[in-house]
């Protein structure tokens, strides 16, 4: 069986091959996709060789939903996902098979067994309604409150009220608290930015968010730049994009 993994965060992609390579001997992977992008690509030239597509649902440029209007899939799809409890309903009405992040190894087992059996009474691939998703995922969208982050055998909760600013680094997301500690998540900026409260949190740049309680101060250079100080500081300099000050100055102000 041949496996496609469409996943843009570095981790839950390197922990989803891990799982496969560890748990089934018959699955072959045969290529990984981080965008929207590369996913039509590829699966224009070697969609037919697929057998089951692990699919997150946010990607670097845009939703997997974006995926299904721009080529034909013909190949079982198993959604991973850290959506709440919301989306998962969607996902049940649609008759999607998913597993939530982060991946229990009987979950998976459970969804591979569903898509072999498929497989064997080779039933038809009868797609999904991508727009009625993308709608439910929308119109459900909470914000988050907090994050629950695994760190070897230990849980650290993590509430978004600590956090000072999430940034991204070696393709890495980083969420720096208060308090000066430094956690690393397993999701991406594009991914968190709608889930942040608006009211506390912007984004400045590609690469940063910032938490309106830990600005200490704003200067300009002699170039036009803004900076930012943070409390506590980050190691990097902390600089809100040109084509961003305008909005940022707004936010600021509450507008």
């Amino acid at each position: 069986m041949k496996a496609l993994i469409i996943e843009d965060e570095v981790l839950s992609r390197n922990n989803l091959v891990n799982a496969i390579e560890r748990m089934f001997d018959d699955i072959e992977i045969a290529g990984s996709q981080e965008s929207v992008k590369g996913s039509v690509e590829f699966l224009k030239r070697c969609g037919s060789d697929i057998d089951v597509i692990f699919m997150d649902v946010e990607l670097s440029d845009g939703m997997c939903f974006d995926i299904f209007d721009q080529t034909e899939i013909t190949a079982k799809v198993i959604i991973t996902t850290a959506y709440d409890n919301y989306a998962i309903k969607a996902f049940e009405i649609n008759s999607i098979d998913y597993i939530l992040k982060p991946i229990d190894p009987e979950a998976l087992r459970r969804a591979v067994e569903r898509c072999r059996r498929a497989l064997r009474e080779n039933r038809p691939h009868t797609g999904f309604d991508a727009e009625s998703l993308r709608e439910a995922l929308s119109a459900g969208r909470s914000r988050k409150h907090r994050f629950v982050i695994h760190i070897g055998d230990r849980i650290t909760i993590v509430n978004t009220s600590d956090i000072a600013c999430i940034y991204a680094e070696d393709k890495c997301t980083y969420i720096l608290t208060a308090a000066g500690k430094r956690y690393i998540i397993d999701q991406t900026l594009n991914g968190l930015q709608d889930d942040l409260d608006p009211s506390r949190f912007f984004r400045i740049s590609r690469s940063c968010i910032v938490a309106v309680d830990s600005i200490v101060s704003i200067s300009r250079t002699s170039s036009g730049k803004m900076l930012l100080t943070l409390q506590p500081k980050p190691d990097f300099e902390v600089a809100v994009s040109r084509f961003r000050t305008g909005e940022f100055l707004d936010w600021l102000e509450g507008k």
